[in-house]
C-alpha cells in the first residue's frame, strides 16, 4: 500500500498522503499545501479527500486551501463541528481512495472529536491506523487541550476517554497493523514520545506505557496526567482558527512577501508599532542586531518559540532573515497562525548597516570565560525547563524558564551584571533579547549553553530523587 509521511522536524509533525489508482487522500496537512498538489501532480492523481484526526492546536491545518484549490472534502470525524463546509463521518464509515479504503474509528479522549483512520489496501487487508494525536510511538495525547476551548471538560474526563477508546478502538486491532502518529519526538502535544515515528500496533503493546493491559482507568489517568506542564500559549488560539477558519496562505504571502528599504522598515517599527523579529542565528545577532528587536532564529524550534513568547497572532511582525530565507521564516509564522507579517528589511541587516542605522549588541562569553567569572560573586540564570534543570544544573545557579520569564522578570537583576545559559544557546538568545528589549543591559550569554558548560571544571550537580536518600 502507498502510503507516505511528510515530516516536518521543526514542529515534529507529520502529514501523511496515500493514494491509488488516480486518486488521492491528505491526512493532517500543514498550511502551505502546495507541496501536496505536486506530489498529487506528479502521481496524475486528483485529491479526492483531505482527513483530519481531530482539531489541531499546535499548528494550522492546510485543509481549507486544499479544498478551495482542488475540490477535495474535508472529512472530521464524529463530534466535530467546523465553521464551513466539510463531512463529518459517523463511525465506521468507509471512504474509497481508487482501492484503497479508509474506515472511520472514533477515538475520543484527546479532543471528542479525535479519529483514529483504518488504512485498508487494495486486496482487502488491513495495513496499518493514521491516530493523529490519539496514539504516538511510546506515548499518546496529552488529554488537556480540549478543555482549553470548551469549559465543561476537564483533562480527567478526557482521559478517561482516551483509557476507553485505547482498550476498545486500538488495541483490540492486529499486532501487524503500521501506527502512523502525527507527532515525533520535541512536539508538545505528549510527554514521552519516541524519536521513531512509526512502529507495529503489536510492538507498542509491548513498549508503550498507556497500553498496559493490567492498567486501570484510574492508573491510566494518573499516570497520564502525572508531569504535563502547561500547554504553549498559542494552542488554545490554533485550535479556534482550524474549528473557524483562517486567510488563506497565498494571501498571507502575498501580504507579508514585502521587501522593505530600511526607512521604510524602520517608519513601520517605529510608527506603526511593529515588532521587529530577527529570525538569524544567535551569533550573528549577538555582534549586530536592531534596537528592541527579539531574537527566535529559524534555526531552532521557531514556530513553536514564537508561539510562546509572541502572545498575540494579530501582532504586526517585521522580519529580519537571512537573503533568501524570507519565504521560509513567512511560512513557518503562518504554520502557527501569525498571519500579519508586515514585510521583511531588503538584503538583511546589510542594508541597515550600510546607511549607518543604529545597531545593538549582546555580550557573549565562552564556558571557560564563564568558569573564570564564577571566582566572583556572579548571578547565573539557567531558562532551560524544569525538568533539564532538575536533571542537572550548575551549583547555586537560578532557574527561569524561557516561556516563564515574563513572570519572572524580578529575577533578572538590572544593577549588576548577570549571566544566561540554556542547553545549546538557541533560548538563551531568545531570553537575552527580550530582556534587552525590556530595559535590561547588564547581560551576558554564554555560547554553546550547558553543553559547553560541563565540558569545564564548573561544579554541577544533578537531581537526588526523594526515594534514594531513605
Amino acid at each position: 500500500m502507498k502510503v507516505e509521511q511528510i515530516y516536518t522536524g521543526c514542529l515534529a509533525h507529520a502529514a501523511y498522503y496515500i493514494e491509488s489508482k488516480g486518486e488521492a487522500a491528505i491526512f493532517d496537512p500543514l498550511r502551505e499545501v502546495n507541496p501536496y498538489i505536486q506530489k498529487a501532480e506528479n502521481d496524475h492523481a486528483k485529491i479526492k479527500y483531505v482527513f483530519e484526526t481531530h482539531f489541531h492546536a499546535d499548528f494550522v491545518s492546510g485543509h481549507l486551501d486544499l479544498q478551495k484549490k482542488t475540490g477535495a472534502k474535508i472529512v472530521f470525524g464524529p463530534n466535530a463541528k467546523p465553521g464551513y463546509e466539510a463531512l463529518v463521518a459517523e463511525d465506521g464509515q468507509i471512504f474509497k481512495i481508487g482501492d484503497y479504503k479508509v474506515k472511520v474509528i472514533h477515538t475520543p479522549g484527546h479532543t471528542m472529536e479525535s479519529t483514529t483512520y483504518l488504512l485498508i489496501d487494495d486486496k482487502g487487508n488491513e495495513h496499518g491506523i493514521i491516530t493523529g494525536d490519539t496514539l504516538f510511538i511510546g506515548d499518546v495525547g496529552r488529554p488537556d487541550l480540549a478543555q482549553h476551548v470548551i469549559s465543561d471538560l476537564t483533562e480527567d474526563k478526557l482521559a478517561g476517554y482516551l483509557f476507553d477508546s485505547l482498550r476498545h478502538k486500538i488495541m483490540p486491532l492486529d499486532d501487524d497493523l503500521i501506527v502512523y502518529p502525527n507527532h515525533g519526538a520535541g512536539s508538545a502535544c505528549g510527554k514521552k514520545m519516541s524519536k521513531e515515528t512509526t512502529d507495529t500496533l503489536g510492538n507498542q503493546k509491548k513498549t508503550n506505557y498507556a497500553l498496559r493491559a493490567d492498567m486501570t482507568k484510574e492508573e491510566f489517568i494518573k499516570e497520564l496526567l502525572t508531569g504535563l506542564t502547561a500547554p504553549p500559549k498559542y494552542f488554545p488560539k490554533n485550535v479556534l482558527l482550524n474549528i473557524g477558519g483562517y486567510k488563506s496562505f497565498d494571501k498571507i504571502m502575498k501580504q507579508a512577501a514585502k521587501a522593505l528599504t530600511p526607512d521604510e522598515f524602520e517608519l513601520l517599527a517605529n510608527e506603526e508599532g511593529a515588532l521587529v523579529l530577527d529570525t538569524r542565528e544567535a551569533d550573528k545577532y549577538a555582534k549586530s542586531h536592531i534596537p528592541n528587536s527579539i531574537n527566535i532564529g529559524l534555526q531552532g524550534s521557531f514556530a513553536p518559540w514564537v508561539g510562546e513568547m509572541i502572545p498575540d497572532l494579530e501582532t504586526p511582525i517585521l522580519l529580519i532573515t537571512e537573503v533568501g530565507k524570507e519565504e521560509e521564516a513567512i511560512t513557518r509564522l503562518s504554520r502557527v497562525g501569525y498571519d500579519n507579517t508586515q514585510g521583511y528589511l531588503a538584503d538583511g541587516m546589510k542594508s541597515w548597516e550600510a546607511v549607518g542605522k543604529d545597531v545593538d549588541t549582546i555580550n557573549r562569553i565562552t564556558a571557560e570565560e564563564l568558569e573564570q567569572k564564577m571566582k566572583q560573586d556572579i548571578v547565573i540564570i539557567d531558562v532551560r525547563k524544569k525538568s533539564e534543570f532538575d536533571s542537572e544544573h550548575i551549583k547555586g545557579v537560578v532557574n527561569v524558564p524561557l516561556n516563564q520569564i515574563n513572570q519572572h522578570l524580578e529575577k533578572f537583576p538590572k544593577e549588576q551584571e548577570f549571566v544566561l545559559h540554556c542547553a545549546g544557546g538557541y533560548r538563551s538568545m531568545i531570553a537575552a533579547s527580550i530582556l534587552q528589549q525590556r530595559g535590561w543591559s547588564q547581560l551576558t550569554d554564554v555560547i554553546g549553553g550547558f553543553k559547553s558548560i560541563k565540558e569545564t571544571t564548573i561544579p554541577v550537580t544533578a537531581y537526588v530523587c526523594p526515594s534514594t536518600l531513605l
